[in-house]
């Protein structure tokens, strides 16, 4: 891909698509994200997760960060039972924002081999690891398979958790195709 290509999918990125080309591309080349297709349903899942390129940490407050701290979804997301923080510490990075204790544990080990992400989970938000944990994301969750067969509600649902941000992802879609030639 281009970073003429990346901009006219993702126009609100301006010059942080020049900051993300070799990072995303590389990435994507990593993960068997290979095809113009699979490549379309990628950006659009990122491009509705950052932003456009513009956010690589969830936002909120500490009253939203709370439900990722005690609770069910926290549980569900590896971090501990007790209101200690993890809520916050372990917030979406990312460009698909990886959350929760387990998913940065297992990106780690994928990424690094070790557990550094749960010491600094800030590494997600450098550009490089920005993108190879999406790509990561991608293709242990088995959506390039899913991309290839058009199944774009159900790479949302797994990314998602639900399928927030449906309008938004459907039309980066159709532009990712656009730019990509998909038919």
């Amino acid at each position: 891909m281009t970073l003429e290509q990346l901009q006219q999918v993702f126009p609100h990125a301006r010059s942080l698509a020049g900051v993300f080309i070799s990072t995303l591309n590389l990435a994507m080349l990593n993960r068997q994200i290979n095809t113009p297709k699979r490549a379309a349903a990628f950006l659009a899942q990122v491009g509705h997760e950052s932003g456009q390129l513009l956010y690589v940490r969830e936002l909120g407050s500490d009253q939203y960060f709370s439900k990722y701290d005690t609770g069910t979804l926290a549980a569900r997301l590896g971090n501990t039972p007790e209101a200690d923080g993890d809520g916050q510490q372990y917030r979406g990075r990312g460009l698909i924002q990886i959350t929760g204790r387990r998913n940065y544990l297992t990106c780690s080990q994928a990424l690094f081999g070790d557990d550094r992400l749960l010491k600094q989970p800030q590494l997600l938000e450098q550009p490089q690891w920005a993108c190879e944990s999406a790509a990561w994301f991608w293709h242990s969750n088995g959506l390039n398979e899913l991309a290839d067969n058009d199944q774009f509600t159900t790479i949302t649902r797994r990314i998602n958790g639900g399928l927030n941000g449906l309008e938004e992802r459907l039309r980066l879609w159709t532009r990712a195709k656009a730019v990509l030639c998909v038919s």
